[in-house]
């Protein structure tokens, strides 16, 4: 039996849609199918929803040509999010069938029933996460069936707003992007601008959409891996007794934060009153710098390590004692102390990281660390260095346990180049990629340099870092003689080092 409305009645044991649910109107326009999407804004709505507070339901835009329309068609919205993780030190086990979905909609081949969609009064909301490259400055036609950049279908599509409401006021849409990027809603609100005077809109469009629209930027924090593992899939599927195509699974912990300090947009986004998960506030700093500095920091700081202890997932390593406190002593004793004061405080930042611990320690997600060093050394100058250099402002001395993730990010870096250009590290006698596009300096850096220079030449690099590292009291040195203990007692044995 596949999943749907009619199949509802036989399940037992989940959180599930009353049947007034699906007359609820459709309030928001959401452009994208992904997981994380599903899994975060639309949990967050479905939630409110069958508590009565929010009462809208989604429109779906799709872009891509994947198949992914048919599945909802054929489960009519529905999809089963299945909640695995850590929280609190509990583990959380949690199923429920999300309806927020009203219907998928292909920009390729249903445009003119999308741009229909905008003469809906009860349209309020646009959502979107069309990632990282979606929201760019791209020539395109609003003419066009459909136009083909994400800005471009929004422009379209709130050009068929104004022209149908005009003036009207109230008519305007609340616009949340949650693309990973800063101040994803600024940057969105400008390019559209940028296409208005590209096309000659009218100043009276313009006008409309910077005092009717309101662009908040948001941040977004949950992981979403998509899929159960297919013997998970499985067992769901007889316990429940249906199947779904769509499930889900995520973990626990949900963040959505949304820039905003008017009434009117809170009151649009009522669905904040069913979770404390969604925060609106006028400025988000402090959620930025938490999940920046603690969760893709400490990630940062410890993936290179991680990989030269052997370990390949976050959740093999968190199940190592010492890997557990080298981890812990990184978030709690050095990050939390370097990014606390006015914005932060030292109790939430120390909640945060204690989060973060669990999160990292969940055992239904298999996340690998090789992923995670992906551009590995812009994530280190983004993430780490502002935080190194406000500890040593700070306190006056080396960070331990960040100059020694910043010298196992150094031996990871540690490549030769292979006959496609690609460069490769070795550990145990097993090659592995090194994906970033400064390879090639880590690479002749430690092909012509002494230890001691080498470190020198890369910590002194200002275009990489924006600073001088090497001009720190004794951080090169400190990183020379971490690297000399990885290098001649294993990365493991290091560890042991710095924690005793």
């Amino acid at each position: 039996m596949n999943l749907s409305i009619a199949s509802l009645t036989g399940i037992k044991g989940m959180d599930l849609p009353e049947k007034a649910y699906f007359d609820l109107p459709e309030k928001v326009i959401q452009f994208g199918t992904g997981v994380l999407l599903r899994g975060l804004p639309d949990y967050f709505i479905d939630k409110a929803n069958k508590r009565g507070i929010f009462n809208g339901r989604i429109v779906v835009v799709k872009s891509t040509g994947h198949n992914t329309a048919s599945a909802f068609d054929e489960q009519q919205g529905l999809f089963t999010h299945c909640i695995r993780g850590i929280q609190g030190g509990l583990k959380v086990e949690e199923d429920l069938i999300n309806a927020s979905i009203s219907r998928v909609l292909s920009a390729r081949t249903q445009w003119r029933e999308i741009l229909n969609c905008a003469a809906s009064p009860s349209i309020q909301v646009i959502i979107s996460n069309t990632t990282e490259v979606g929201i760019t400055l791209t020539p395109d036609d609003l003419q066009a069936d459909p136009p083909v950049s994400f800005p471009g279908k929004l422009l379209a599509f709130l050009v068929e707003r104004y022209r149908i409401f005009g003036q009207v006021p109230g008519k305007g849409l609340v616009i949340v992007p949650t693309e990973l990027i800063p101040d994803n809603a600024d940057r969105l609100k400008s390019i559209l601008l940028e296409l208005c005077r590209l096309h000659g809109l009218a100043d009276g469009f313009m006008d409309w959409l910077e005092r009717e629209n309101y662009f908040c930027n948001s941040l977004v924090d949950r992981i979403v891996p998509g899929k159960l593992p297919a013997k998970d899939q499985q067992d769901m599927e007889i316990k429940y007794d249906y199947s779904d195509e769509l499930m889900i699974m995520s973990e626990p912990y949900a963040l959505w934060a949304i820039e905003s300090g008017q009434q009117q947009v809170k009151e649009v986004l009522c669905f904040w009153q069913a979770d404390p998960g969604v925060i609106i506030a006028p400025d988000i700093y402090r959620y930025r710098q938490l999940k920046l500095r603690l969760l893709n920091g400490s990630h940062t700081f410890s993936c290179g390590l991680a990989v030269l202890c052997g370990f390949s997932t976050v959740k093999q390593a968190m199940e190592d004692p010492r890997f557990r406190g080298y981890i812990s002593a990184l978030l709690l004793q050095e990050i939390v102390p370097s990014i606390t004061g006015d914005m932060v405080s030292s109790q939430e930042a120390e909640a945060f990281a204690l989060q973060v611990i669990d999160r990292f320690s969940n055992p239904f997600i298999e996340h690998q660390w090789l992923s995670i060093t992906m551009q590995y050394s812009s994530k280190m100058a983004t993430r780490n260095v502002p935080v190194l250099l406000a500890h040593m402002e700070r306190y006056g001395r080396t960070p331990a346990f960040m100059t020694m993730g910043f010298a196992a990010h150094l031996l990871f870096m540690r490549g030769e180049k292979a006959p496609d250009n690609s460069y490769h590290g070795v550990i145990a006698g097993k090659k592995y990629l090194i994906n970033d596009d400064n390879a090639a300096y880590y690479s002749d850096c430690w092909q012509n340099k002494d230890l001691p220079g080498m470190v020198r030449e890369i910590c002194g690099n200002e275009a990489l870092w924006k600073t001088n590292l090497a001009s720190l009291p004794e951080f090169a040195e400190e990183v020379t003689r971490y690297l000399q203990i990885i290098l001649e007692q294993g990365a493991y044995a290091a560890i042991l080092h710095i924690l005793n």
